[in-house]
């Protein structure tokens, strides 16, 4: 079982910023790549950041510069600070875990949690 709880969602103002936590284990957090995912209505899910145990991590083009994807150990819960947010960056918004050390946002995540919505308004 790999617990993943988001929270931190809500609607804010383009150019804003938001902060969204996942809460998880401290196994998941220690020995896993984890990750967030984002799904607009009538879009695919897309990943939108990743990071390893290490914490090396990767993000999708689209965020670069104005996301950081970040751990804390102490209370097993992963982070997803967005900068300058716009309406595009409206979505579900899913935290992830993988059964691997190493991963970008191309890899593949098997456990994905139940959610937090964002909407951006202009």
């Amino acid at each position: 079982h790999v617990p993943l709880l988001e929270s931190g969602g809500g609607a804010v103002q383009a150019g804003e910023s938001l902060r969204l936590s996942c809460a998880t284990s401290g196994s998941t957090i220690r020995y896993r790549c984890m990750g967030w995912f984002r799904q607009a209505p009538g879009r695919e899910r897309e990943a939108v950041a990743a990071i390893t145990p290490t914490g090396a991590a990767d993000y999708q083009e689209s965020v670069k510069g104005r996301a950081v994807i970040s751990e804390d150990s102490a209370s097993n819960t992963l982070y997803l600070q967005m900068d300058n947010v716009n309406p595009d960056d409206t979505a579900m918004y899913y935290c992830a875990a993988a059964d691997r050390t190493t991963c970008t946002v191309t890899s593949f995540f098997e456990y994905v949690g139940q959610g937090t919505q964002v909407t951006v308004s202009s």
